[in-house]
């Protein structure tokens, strides 16, 4: 099976339960609606491209408890080649807590479980399909060292690497300079850069900070504002539709996936970003990670009333 995309990332189980408002240090609150929903970046963004109709192998690793053998059944059902998902029979699979309060914003706290044992070898496995993919995704729920030697392996071929800086850590320039695309979000950006997004004019300013460091393109995602898309002779503002919503997580996700998709079927880069800023607004009206994740039919009908 050859394939369009190789996401290298984490495999979560989400534990989602919604509350009213974040509780103080201390305080306990009472929640509603529990929730075990399959997740974690990497498999987000490979089941977003997968729900689209792209060529998707994910490489990652579960751990060998209950949670395991549920995240791959999960990847397979959306599409995804998981043969190069390893199951570790040395510790747990990552688990994600999430909450997610009354306007939709959610916060989360991250165990790595196998996530963190992801290794140089899982990516020398797969070097085969990076020879023949069109993308590259990438994301930081897995050991940096293992995310910047995919990259090293990766430019060797006409493979492009989409970096998805989350959750964001301080990492050289050189580091963030591997990427053709960088997509990070306000936050990333401001720790990545040391410079406050608070409107356009300031993520254009952090864009060419990146666009300094070697990157090719930038895309930092502005959640209600929209996204902002830097390259070296443009900048596109892709404005966001406004809609009710329910729940933030995943959003970013169902945007990297959908945006390597659209560039993989020939979109020019704006309308690239304009049709995976489609998927990211979808994602924010359901609940969940990958429950949220659009389907074809829902991206292209908001696609095509922007």
């Amino acid at each position: 099976m050859s394939t369009d995309i190789v996401v290298v990332g984490s495999l979560n189980m989400d534990l989602v339960i919604k509350v009213p408002r974040a509780p103080e240090a201390g305080e306990t609150i009472r929640g509603s609606d529990f929730q075990m929903v399959p997740g974690g970046k990497g498999a987000n963004q490979a089941a977003a491209a997968a729900k689209l109709g792209a060529r998707v192998s994910m490489v990652g690793r579960v751990g060998q408890d209950a949670f395991g053998p549920v995240l791959i059944e999960n990847m397979a059902r959306q599409g995804v080649d998981t043969r190069w998902i390893v199951t570790d029979a040395t510790t747990s699979t990552g688990v994600a807590l999430i909450s997610v309060d009354e306007t939709g914003e959610n916060r989360i706290i991250i165990s790595a479980g196998a996530n963190g044992r992801v290794s140089k070898g899982d990516i020398d496995a797969v070097e085969g399909l990076l020879q023949e993919a069109k993308f590259l995704i990438l994301q930081f729920e897995i050991s940096l060292e293992v995310v910047e030697y995919a990259m090293e392996k990766a430019r060797g071929y006409p493979v492009q690497i989409i970096l998805n800086p989350a959750p964001a850590i301080s990492v050289s320039s050189g580091f963030l300079g591997k990427a053709h695309y960088l997509v990070p979000n306000e936050t990333e950006t401001r720790i990545l850069t040391g410079l406050a997004v608070d409107d356009l004019s300031s993520a254009e300013k952090a864009a060419r900070q990146f666009l300094g460091y070697g990157v090719r393109d930038v895309i930092i995602t502005l959640g209600e504002r929209g996204a902002l898309l830097v390259t070296g002779h443009a900048t596109t503002h892709v404005p966001a539709r406004k809609v009710k919503v329910v729940d933030t997580t995943a959003a970013g996700d169902a945007f990297i996936g959908v945006l390597a998709v659209a560039l993989a079927k020939g979109f020019s880069q704006a309308e690239a970003v304009h049709y995976a800023a489609c998927a990211g607004t979808t994602a924010v009206t359901k609940f969940g990670a990958q429950t949220s994740l659009p389907s074809a039919e829902e991206v292209e009908a908001l696609y095509r009333t922007t």
